[in-house]
C-alpha cells in the first residue's frame, strides 16, 4: 500500500503535525474559546468530540450533531481545518454536511471489523484525510486490517493514532504505549504516518511533556492531544487535558532529532529497551503478587514455604524452555534463582 500526504494547505512540513482540542465539544462558548486560545498559538487542526462512546452508560456521550456548527464556525471565524471521530456510516454523512477536514475512526471502532468496513463504505470515493486508532488490544493485525478496509474504499491520504493498549492493571499508564507495536507497524507500512495520542496513553496531564518527547525520539510524524480552555471542569477525562498555554510549552520545548537517522538508530532501539524493561517489571510484579497468595494459602494451610520438588520441576523446564528459543542455560538458571529468592521473601514476610 502507498500512502498520499495527509497534510493539508497551510500546515507546515514539519514536524511534529499538531491536532488538538477538547475531549468533547461540550458548549459552543466552550468550543470557542478554546479554539481562539490555539489559533493564537497557531494550532491549525482543531479537534473535538462529537460523538463520544463511552465505556459505562451515563456519562456524557458527546452533543452529536448539535455540535457540528460549533466546529464549522471554528473554521469559518478562525481559519483552522476541524477533525472529529467517526463510528458509523451516519457520523460520516453528517461530518462531511458540516465540511470536517479530517475524520478518525476511535479505539473501540477499530477493534470491530463490521463497523470500520461500515464506515469504510461510507468513505467509498470521498477524498479526505483519514486516521485510525490502535484497537483497545494490543492486536497489530486487526490495526492493519482496519487500515485495509479504509484503503479498499479508496481513501490514500491515511494515517494512524497510537493511543495506547488496554490494560487489567493501571500503573503508570491510562493505556500501555506498548511502543514496539507501532514500530512495527512502521516497519511493515512505511510510508503510513504515525501520529502519537499522549493524552489517552498517560491518562495525566503531567505525562504528556514526556510521552510528546518519546513520540518525537522514535519518529512519529505527530501528535494529537487534548487541550481545554478550563480543563479542571471538563465534562469528559479531565485529568487528562490540558490548557492551550501548556501546549504551546510543551511544544516549544520538544527536542526533535535528526530524522535522517537509520531504522537502526540508537534511540529507537534503546526506547525498545525501555519498554520491554517497564514490561518486565509489571510481569514481577504480578509474579510476586501471585506469590504474596501462595504463601498466605501455605499459612492458612499450614504447610511449608519450600517446595523443594516443585521448585526443581519449575527450574528445569522453564531452563529447558530457555535454551529452546536460544538463551543461554546458566543465565536463564541465575535469573530464576533470583526470583524464587525474592519469592521466598516476600512468603516469608506473610508467615511472620
Amino acid at each position: 500500500m502507498e500512502f498520499e500526504s495527509i497534510l493539508l494547505p497551510g500546515v507546515d512540513a514539519k514536524r511534529p503535525l499538531l491536532i488538538s482540542g477538547p475531549c468533547s465539544a461540550e458548549t459552543e462558548e466552550q468550543v470557542m474559546d478554546t479554539a481562539r486560545q490555539l489559533a493564537a498559538h497557531g494550532v491549525k487542526i482543531f479537534r473535538a468530540g462529537v460523538w463520544k462512546p463511552r465505556t459505562k452508560p451515563g456519562g456524557f456521550e458527546g452533543n452529536g450533531v448539535i455540535a457540528l456548527p460549533w466546529l464549522k464556525r471554528v473554521k469559518k471565524e478562525l481559519g483552522m481545518y476541524i477533525a472529529v471521530e467517526v463510528a458509523t456510516a451516519a457520523h460520516v454523512r453528517e461530518a462531511l454536511a458540516y465540511d470536517v477536514d479530517i475524520l478518525w475512526i476511535g479505539a473501540r471502532t477499530t477493534a470491530n471489523p463490521f463497523a470500520v468496513q461500515e464506515v469504510a463504505d461510507a468513505l467509498e470515493g470521498m477524498d479526505i484525510p483519514v486516521l485510525i486508532k490502535n484497537p483497545v488490544n494490543p492486536d497489530l493485525d486487526l490495526w492493519i486490517g482496519a487500515v485495509e478496509r479504509v484503503y479498499n474504499a479508496g481513501i490514500r491520504r491515511m494515517g494512524v493514532i497510537h493511543r495506547g493498549f488496554s490494560s487489567y492493571d493501571k500503573k503508570i499508564y491510562r493505556n500501555l504505549p506498548q511502543w514496539h507495536i507501532p514500530i512495527e507497524l512502521r516497519r511493515q507500512l512505511p510510508t503510513l504516518p504515525i501520529i502519537c495520542d499522549p493524552s489517552h496513553i498517560g491518562g495525566r496531564r503531567e505525562l504528556i511533556a514526556p510521552l510528546c518527547q518519546q513520540a518525537m525520539d522514535l519518529n512519529f510524524d505527530g501528535l494529537i492531544v487534548e487541550s481545554h480552555c478550563n480543563p479542571e471542569k471538563a465534562w469528559s477525562d479531565a485529568s487528562q487535558q490540558i490548557t492551550p498555554d501548556v501546549l504551546d510549552l510543551i511544544m516549544n520545548t520538544l527536542v526533535i532529532r535528526d530524522t535522517t537517522q537509520s531504522t537502526e538508530n540508537l534511540t529507537s532501539l534503546r526506547r525498545q529497551i525501555d519498554e520491554l524493561d517497564e514490561g518486565l517489571l509489571e510481569l514481577l510484579a504480578k509474579r510476586m503478587r501471585v506469590s504474596r497468595e501462595i504463601g498466605t494459602y501455605k499459612k492458612e494451610h499450614n504447610m511449608p514455604i519450600l517446595q523443594a520438588q516443585r521448585y526443581d520441576e519449575i527450574l528445569q523446564h522453564r531452563v529447558k524452555q530457555a535454551e529452546e528459543i536460544g538463551m543461554d542455560a546458566e543465565f536463564m538458571k541465575t535469573v530464576l534463582v533470583a526470583i524464587h529468592e525474592e519469592s521466598v521473601r516476600h512468603q516469608q514476610e506473610i508467615m511472620k
